[in-house]
């Protein structure tokens, strides 16, 4: 196994078409590629992302007949490198959605597929709520995807909130894990650093966080800075608040280092909760 790698994360913007999406995204990857990367990943919706009325609504196909993923499948064959999808919206039943991300190989092979678990229903406001269960169909299994550069589990943006999926991924022999987003640059601003790399300092697992950055069309925004964290929580890429390619170059041998040193995986214990001293609040 190939223990050092060569990573691009393209922090693309959020486009109204998955025309429009595709060509960024390729133009991104033909310079990761000519930089030397041997694995691209892509953010959240990369295929595009809009919303309207406060709701969003990105351009969505079916998996056989979606543009931006027979591209990015032609790139990956015409240029020998492997490429995560942070997510393209599927067309599901009932006029709903998956937000699916997809893993190809270097012959432009799809070898994995996860759909988002965690349904971003959140009310930031009395005026800014969103309801991704309105128009996403969620996925119930989690996904780990070997490959010859490490074992690569899946997440997307929400799921990053829920440690649990993480220990689980990490305990079933992830190496790497992947939380492509869209983060809203609320929410970003408080928690996508700190949360990122608690994921990673958690499970001993490199992280890797491609988010994209700026306007979405019909409004909100997306965070951008994304992320490259070593299993000891050190941020070793950033993207900042810039659409274009970051890199970095990951040594495996630190996954195995980080969790000799604290090998929290294998104490685990189960547990009871019990609530004491009980009491009435509205009388207290």
């Amino acid at each position: 196994m190939q223990k050092l790698l060569k990573i691009a994360c393209l922090q693309t913007q959020p486009k109204s078409s998955i025309g429009e999406a595709l060509l960024e995204a390729l133009d991104f990857a033909k310079k990761a590629v000519k930089n030397g990367a041997e694995f691209l990943f892509l953010p959240e919706y990369c295929a595009g992302l809009v919303s309207e009325n406060g709701k969003l609504k990105p351009p969505s196909s079916s998996e056989i007949e979606h543009e931006f993923l027979l591209g990015m499948q032609n790139f990956a064959k015409e240029n020998k490198v492997w490429i995560m999808i942070g997510s393209i919206a599927v067309s599901a039943n009932e006029g709903k959605i998956f937000n699916r991300g997809f893993v190809l190989d270097s012959l432009g092979v799809i070898v994995s597929r996860y759909d988002k678990i965690h349904m971003f229903d959140i009310q930031l406001s009395p005026e800014e709520a969103i309801r991704e269960s309105a128009f996403v169909s969620p996925g119930n299994k989690a996904v780990i995807v070997n490959s010859p550069f490490g074992n690569i589990g899946h997440t997307i943006c929400y799921d990053l909130r829920f440690p649990e999926l993480y220990r689980n991924i990490a305990k079933a022999g992830a190496e790497i894990i992947c939380i492509p987003a869209a983060f809203t640059k609320k929410t970003g601003e408080a928690h996508w650093h700190i949360l990122n790399r608690a994921r990673a300092i958690e499970n001993g697992v490199f992280v890797i966080a491609p988010c994209s950055i700026g306007k979405v069309p019909g409004g909100g925004e997306a965070y951008g800075h994304s992320l490259v964290i070593n299993p000891w929580g050190k941020v070793i890429a950033d993207g900042g608040v810039e659409p274009g390619v970051i890199y970095a170059t990951i040594d495996l041998t630190e996954v195995s280092e980080a969790r000799k040193k604290i090998p929290s995986l294998s104490h685990d214990r189960s547990f009871n909760i019990v609530v004491e001293n009980q009491y009435n609040r509205s009388v207290a």
